[in-house]
């Protein structure tokens, strides 16, 4: 009996757990990988607009935006970094937040510029108009940053 029980549920040899199997589209590394980017940005849109919207009277709009910013893309890295391409050792985590800070001026460059365009049409544009102006534009620096994490500062984990 006890060799029946072997045959049917083997020992993995590393001393691991047996590698989960996907199925459907989920078989892929990079739907999974969008599906966990996607969770982890909504988490961090929805910080950074709160952030925003609380410093904008305080700041403007450029400096809330840059410091909202600023703020989530420690947090953004260290989550995408952790969940969505699976790197859980310390080893260049310091270079990985260094180069997640090069990736999040990029956004601010995409999502700031279209605030002064917002501004350049409309400068009697509202919170909620610039909230919806870097909202949209997020979509496209969400675009960029995922490319940039996936083939350069992650691409250790590209298949995960």
């Amino acid at each position: 009996m006890d060799a029946q029980l072997e045959q049917h549920s083997p020992a993995p040899a590393s001393g691991r757990a047996p590698a989960r199997r996907h199925r459907g589209v989920l078989r892929y590394p990079l739907v999974r990988q969008l599906l966990r980017f996607t969770a982890v940005g909504v988490v961090c849109t929805a910080t950074s607009l709160a952030l925003y919207a609380f410093l904008r009277p305080y700041l403007g709009s450029q400096p809330a935006n840059a410091t909202a910013l600023i703020l989530t893309s420690l947090m953004n890295t260290a989550l995408n970094r952790r969940l969505t391409f699976k790197i859980r050792e310390r080893h260049r985590m310091k270079r990985d937040h260094l180069n997640g800070l090069i990736v999040i001026l990029v956004a601010l460059l995409i999502t700031g510029g279209s605030l002064g365009v917002l501004h350049w049409i409309n400068p009697q544009a509202t919170v909620a108009d610039e909230l919806w102006t870097t909202t949209i534009a997020g979509f496209a620096a969400t675009a960029v940053r995922f490319t940039l994490l996936r083939h350069w500062i992650f691409r250790r984990a590209r298949h995960r």
